[in-house]
C-alpha cells in the first residue's frame, strides 16, 4: 500500500504537540514564534474546516500549560491530553481520540522536534497512520537538532510539509466553499 502524497480535509487531524509556556521558553526566539504561528493557523484554518483538533501536554504540572495564543483558537471540540512518554502516539488518550475520529493523516506540529515529535510522527506510522510533520510548525532547542529531526523523518518516509501545502491540499479547489476563509489567514 502506499502512502497518500496529499492531504485530504476529510482524513485529516491536526496533532498539536507539548506547546507549552516553559517549554516555550528555552527555544530560540524566532523559532519559538515561527511555530507558535504556524500551529495557531493550523488551529483556525482546522476549525474553519472542521477538522479534529488534539493538544498534547508533557507534564504540565512542570512545563506549564498550552501557551494561550493557541489555547484562544482551539476549537470547543478539540481534545487535550496530558502524558508522560515522549510521543504522543504512546498515550492512551491520543490513540483513543484518533481512533474516535475515524481519520488516518495526522498533521503534527510542536516541539521539540528530535524528542517528542520525532517519536510521535515515528510512533503514529508504526500504528498505521499517515503522519505529516509541518517544518514551520516544530523547533527545538538547537537549530541543528530541529533540522537532524527533519532529515530523519523524511529519510524514514514520513512527510515533511509546510502550513501553505497543508491549506491548499485540505482546500483542493479555489471554488472550495471556505476557500477565502481559509486563504485569508495566510494573507
Amino acid at each position: 500500500m502506499t502512502r497518500p502524497m496529499l492531504l485530504d480535509a476529510d482524513d485529516s487531524v491536526v496533532l498539536i504537540v507539548d506547546m507549552q509556556n516553559r517549554l516555550g521558553a528555552s527555544m530560540p526566539a524566532e523559532a519559538w514564534a515561527s511555530t507558535r504561528a504556524t500551529a495557531v493557523l493550523l488551529v483556525r484554518a482546522a476549525g474553519e474546516l472542521d477538522l479534529p483538533v488534539l493538544v498534547t501536554r508533557q507534564h504540565p504540572k512542570g512545563l506549564g500549560d498550552t501557551v494561550p495564543e493557541l489555547a484562544a483558537v482551539l476549537p470547543d471540540s478539540s481534545v487535550t491530553v496530558d502524558k508522560t512518554s515522549f510521543s504522543s502516539a504512546d498515550a492512551e488518550g491520543v490513540r483513543d481520540a484518533l481512533a474516535m475520529t475515524g481519520r488516518n493523516q495526522v498533521v503534527v506540529c510542536g516541539m521539540e522536534a528530535h524528542v517528542c515529535v520525532l517519536q510521535t510522527a515515528v510512533g503514529l506510522d508504526a500504528l498505521g497512520f499517515t503522519p505529516f510533520v509541518v517544518a514551520d510548525g516544530v523547533c527545538s532547542r538547537s537549530p541543528a537538532h530541529r533540522d537532524n529531526a527533519l532529515e530523519r523523518l523524511g529519510r524514514g518516509g514520513i512527510a515533511v510539509t509546510n502550513p501553505e501545502s497543508c491549506l491548499f491540499e485540505w482546500l483542493r479547489d479555489a471554488r472550495h466553499e471556505h476557500f477565502r476563509a481559509v486563504t485569508s489567514l495566510i494573507r
